[in-house]
């Protein structure tokens, strides 16, 4: 992984945190239920932002790399694994 989305991705993963420890602290709150809902779908969000960010470094990286490299195994397995992730985060 390259170093700014690396930093990048460990910055975003930073306030996620914070955002769930305040989801904790609201589910003890006692806060109001849609609230809560409203928060998890914004860390959902986040989550989906730093997946986004760390799939187009693997294609702009790795898969580039068994493209420019030649060898259709190392391909194919690139593109199967990268088929694989985003088949599962469609769910």
């Amino acid at each position: 992984m390259r170093k700014d989305i690396k930093a990048s991705c460990e910055k975003r993963l930073n306030r996620i945190e914070g955002q769930v420890r305040g989801l904790a602290r609201m589910v003890e709150g006692d806060r109001y239920c849609i609230d809560i809902v409203t928060q998890i779908s914004a860390v959902r969000a986040a989550l989906r932002k730093v997946e986004e960010e760390i799939l187009k470094d693997h294609v702009a990286h790795c898969v580039e790399h068994a493209i420019i490299s030649g060898n259709k195994a190392d391909q194919r397995q690139k593109i199967a694994e990268l088929m694989d992730v985003v088949g599962r985060s469609s769910r």
